[in-house]
């Protein structure tokens, strides 16, 4: 299973966002990394540079690596709707993500390992894929057998955030996947029409 597992500080410090959520470290020393931190002079940055930097920090973000990343920008360029806001909604759609966003997970690393290790269901069914694209209406829950987990009971507790496309039972421990999200309900800070002009290069 192909996923990021290197520094995680590092990759925050060099967007300047805490993309992988709260992060003390990161916020110690939120500029970029490197020997001369905040001294070193540097250059203008040229479009490619700002274009790859915004595609890095949309896999970063949702933890897809390249060639996964480039099968859903595919998909989303051969889709009738904006490119760019296509791309989003996919990425918002994938089951480790939505696992993340309903609170089960602080973390979509943590969600993603929720999801492939067997803990969470889809419509009643075991789905252990974390890029499994969830459709509307879609009923994604916690497994019978995990309801019980320390960790997932942590998380939901601490979970405050509320997402008009997405709804919680906290009682039957699932959540209804209303609608593929707007462009203006993803929070995420990503200039996606920055990705679309890299990739028709």
């Amino acid at each position: 299973m192909a996923r990021y597992t290197g520094p995680k500080t590092k990759i925050a410090r060099k967007f300047g966002e805490a993309i992988f959520g709260d992060d003390k470290s990161f916020e110690k020393r939120n500029y970029p990394p490197g020997q001369h931190g905040n001294n070193r002079r540097r250059g203008k940055k040229s479009e490619y540079a700002i274009q790859l930097m915004e595609k890095q920090k949309a896999k970063y973000t949702y933890g897809i690596l390249e060639k996964q990343f480039r099968n859903i920008f595919a998909k989303a360029n051969r889709s009738k709707g904006v490119t760019g806001e296509v791309l989003l909604q996919l990425c918002e759609s994938r089951l480790d993500n939505v696992v993340y966003r309903m609170g089960v997970s602080p973390s979509r690393s943590g969600a993603r390992q929720l999801v492939s290790h067997r803990h969470i269901t889809v419509n009643g069914e075991l789905v252990n894929i974390p890029s499994y694209t969830l459709k509307a209406g879609d009923v994604v829950g916690v497994r019978e057998k995990s309801k019980s987990l320390k960790a997932i009971d942590d998380a939901l507790s601490a979970n405050s955030s509320v997402y008009e496309w997405i709804t919680w039972n906290s009682e039957k421990m699932e959540g209804n996947f209303v609608a593929v999200p707007e462009r203006m309900q993803i929070p995420e800070n990503i200039k996606e029409q920055l990705i679309v002009e890299l990739y028709s290069k």
